[in-house]
């Protein structure tokens, strides 16, 4: 069971990779200067139903040896199946774009280079760390690495915010001020939260580790400690911005130089450093991540021989895949594109994109022949069923959103 549970790493790489990257840092800083700890709830709420769709995603995988992907393929046939690919791949473009933006302005920070210089160098690394290491070395590398993040946390208890106010916050109500940008910021930060590479990369990562059923105690704590470990930290972000941007005058966050302010503020030379290291960390985790998110989704959505596991020699195709996502998403990033005004356009389409896999997979969590006995509950399907409810919400409302509540 020891062993079972130093697993963690796997929930732990994925909580970073889905919180604390350039999309829910950069939401969590705009909600906190704009609304100070008013948006707290949509981070729980992002963070409880991420770890709803984690467990399914590690329970799927463990009991029927398949993952998501293969799944809706297998389930509901080729051509279904192209409607989810097709949307995820965009997405996840978008995204990865901005995670290898994310770590070109830690690298802008850290040496004043413009960050359209360190995109490409940044796409090399990365391909690097994934055509010469295994997944359990990437899993755990930067699940160690990850813990320079909760600097953010220690800055949230230095600063002595009110703690009745924040807690006020982690119940929703009606915004004082500004309902449009309110309720947009609130769109971003759950589009940022619940993302579909998010568990489509952990249901991958149980296959890559070999779980079977003897892992479902286990993944139950790693889904719930790794999503809160990120859930607490993004809070935590939100917290230290609402304390820190609205003193010096700061209500939007328009421009990525003023996130250092962050750290800064509390731990002054020290605090820049924290920063950097943490985005660059984040970002960079993000971006493995989601390099071989594609990379699975591709493979499994075509049959191919697929693992980060294997050799390249073994894998083509699949080594391929994250190789091209990898070059042609730095490309806007190379091009001069503001990686925050990025960010803010990829979360709003990823929330659009939920649906189209969040509703198969709910399907097949209630489908004996994949999972027999251990198929959803009433309560884990009403959960289920209020996440697509709110997903097709966000999806309604995001763009539309985006369009009032930025201007």
């Amino acid at each position: 069971m020891m062993k079972k549970l130093l697993e963690i790493c796997l929930g732990v790489v994925t909580g970073v990779g889905g919180f604390l990257e350039m999309g829910s840092l950069s939401t969590a800083a705009q909600g906190g200067a704009a609304f100070r700890f008013e948006l707290g709830w949509a981070i729980v709420v992002g963070t409880v139903c991420l770890i709803f769709l984690v467990e399914m995603a590690g329970r799927f995988s463990a009991v029927s040896q398949h993952t998501i992907a293969e799944g809706i393929r297998n389930r509901f046939g080729v051509k279904f199946f192209l409607m989810p690919f097709i949307a995820v791949l965009i997405v996840n473009t978008l995204v990865l774009s901005a995670e290898i933006g994310g770590v070109s302005v830690a690298l802008e920070l850290a040496t004043g280079i413009r960050h359209p210089w360190w995109a490409l160098p940044v796409a090399m690394v990365a391909w690097l760390v994934l055509w010469r290491s295994t997944f359990g070395s990437i899993e755990k590398g930067t699940s160690l690495l990850g813990l320079v993040t909760v600097s953010f946390v220690a800055a949230a208890v230095v600063l002595r915010p009110d703690w009745h106010q924040v807690a006020s916050g982690l119940m929703p109500s009606a915004p004082h001020h500004g309902a449009a940008n309110y309720w947009f910021t609130a769109v971003s930060i759950l589009g940022a939260s619940i993302t579909p590479s998010l568990y489509l990369f952990y249901s991958s990562g149980a296959v890559e580790d070999h779980w079977d059923r003897s892992y479902l105690g286990a993944n139950r704590a790693i889904a719930g400690l790794g999503m809160a470990f990120g859930g607490v930290i993004s809070l935590a972000v939100l917290v230290t911005a609402a304390c820190v941007f609205p003193a010096h005058g700061i209500t939007r966050v328009d421009d990525y130089r003023q996130l250092p302010m962050l750290l800064v503020t509390v731990f002054g030379f020290w605090g820049f450093v924290l920063f950097v290291a943490s985005l660059a960390v984040a970002c960079l985790g993000a971006t493995l991540e989601i390099a071989l998110e594609q990379a699975y989704l591709v493979a499994q959505g075509f049959g191919w021989n697929w693992g980060e596991n294997r050799k390249p020699r073994d894998d083509p195709g699949f080594s391929l895949v994250y190789t091209c996502a990898l070059a042609i998403s730095a490309i806007p990033i190379a091009a001069g594109v503001d990686p925050l005004k990025l960010t803010v356009f990829s979360m709003a389409l990823t929330a659009m994109s939920l649906p189209l896999t969040v509703v198969p997979f709910l399907s097949l969590m209630n489908d004996e022949s994949y999972v027999g006995v251990h198929r959803n509950g009433a309560f884990s399907n009403a959960v289920v069923i209020a996440i697509v409810a709110l997903s097709f919400v966000l999806a309604i409302v995001a763009l539309p959103l985006q369009i009032v509540g930025s201007n």
